[in-house]
C-alpha cells in the first residue's frame, strides 16, 4: 500500500512526532510537507495531518486537500491539539468529500502548546504527544491496513 501523508507541523512538531513513528514502523509511507504537495495520483491512500490552528487543520493542509487530492482517493486524518473538542476535521473532511474521497478514519491526541496565552503559563499538554500517543498513531495506521486486506 503506497501512502502519502500531507502534513503541517511546526512550533513543537507534535504532529510530526506521530508521523515519524508511523514511517518507522511501516514501509511505503511518504511524508510530504503541505506547502510542497504536488501530484498525488500515484498513491493508494492519502493522509492529511496537522496540528490544530484556530479550531481546524492548518490552512496549507486544507488547501492541499482542496487542490491536490485526486478524485475518489481513500484518505485518513491525524491531528494534535491543545484541548479535545469536536469539529477540528470538518473543513478538511468537506474538501475530501468534494473530491469524491473517502475518509477511512481519524486519530487525534493532545500536543504540547505554548501559543498565545498558553505561553504565559508555560504551555499546556506538557509532554504530549507521549509514547502512548505515538503508539496509538501507529496502531491506528496498522488497523486501517489490516482492514484493507
Amino acid at each position: 500500500m503506497k501512502t502519502a501523508i500531507i502534513y503541517y507541523s511546526r512550533h513543537h512538531e507534535n504532529t510530526l512526532k506521530l508521523l515519524r513513528a508511523i514511517v518507522q514502523e511501516h514501509s511505503g509511507v511518504t511524508l510530504i510537507d503541505a506547502c510542497e504537495a504536488g501530484d498525488l495520483s500515484d498513491y493508494d491512500w492519502i493522509g492529511f495531518a496537522s496540528g490544530i490552528y484556530y479550531g481546524q487543520f492548518h490552512k496549507s493542509v486544507i488547501r492541499a486537500a482542496q487542490e491536490k487530492l485526486p478524485r475518489g482517493k481513500k484518505t485518513f486524518l491525524i491531528c494534535t491539539y491543545a484541548m479535545r473538542r469536536e469539529g477540528y476535521t470538518q473543513r478538511v473532511r468537506t474538501a475530501i468529500e468534494a473530491s469524491g474521497g473517502e475518509v477511512l478514519g481519524e486519530y487525534g491526541c493532545l500536543g504540547f502548546n505554548t501559543f498565545g496565552p498558553f505561553a504565559l503559563i508555560g504551555g499546556i499538554a506538557k509532554g504530549r504527544p507521549n509514547a502512548q500517543d505515538t503508539a496509538g498513531a501507529v496502531s491506528f495506521y496498522k488497523k486501517m491496513l489490516e482492514g484493507a486486506h
